[in-house]
């Protein structure tokens, strides 16, 4: 079991998911995956480095044929917010033409990143893209997503670490989601 609050470098944040319900919403969101990619051989495209707890959760819950595969990019830069700037660190190296993409992300706030990505990704012409990400924060969204078509869960607009999400590189491993006291 982990603390209600926690301590990372010069910040506290309290629990606002526990490890139980994101086990519980997965093993929901891997249902629907299963059902709905039926027949379809989909790649999983984990968005790293804050995807990898999610990542690696889901697949266990993926019963159909898929392949796993990684991009990284970034627009937090460390801090606390978006630069709405987006590094790239590793492009996607298979060929993705006419294929089922389910993009697995950690996040999505301001859009900018997956606004990037999806646009990346469609000029390599996939049969379909669509989007499984474990959080969402409608009020900071600046781009429409569409193909955001799976959330686990819709939070507020609070800055948020564990469960793959970082401060200044730390609390990446907290098996829960913990959002920043004010």
């Amino acid at each position: 079991m982990k603390p209600e609050t926690v301590t990372i470098e010069d910040k506290t944040f309290k629990i606002m998911i526990d490890a139980e319900t994101i086990r519980q919403r997965i093993v929901e969101l891997g249902a629907q995956l299963n059902a709905e990619y039926q027949g379809k051989k989909p790649i999983l495209l984990g968005i790293l480095n804050g995807c990898f707890l999610f990542m690696a959760d889901l697949v266990k819950q993926i019963d159909i044929p898929c392949e796993i595969a990684f991009m990284k990019v970034s627009s937090y830069h460390g801090g606390m917010e978006s630069k709405r700037s987006v590094t790239e660190d590793y492009d996607l190296k298979m060929d993705i033409g006419n294929r089922h993409l389910i993009i697995v992300e950690d996040i999505i706030d301001t859009g900018h990143t997956m606004h990037f990505i999806v646009n990346k990704l469609k000029a390599r012409n996939p049969a379909s893209v669509s989007i499984c990400t474990l959080l969402y924060k409608p009020d900071a969204m600046e781009h429409e997503i569409e193909e955001m078509e799976h959330v686990a869960f819709e939070i507020e607009n609070k800055f948020v670490i564990g469960y793959g999400l970082d401060y200044k590189g730390f609390g990446r491993n907290l098996n829960a989601v913990y959002q920043l006291v004010q």
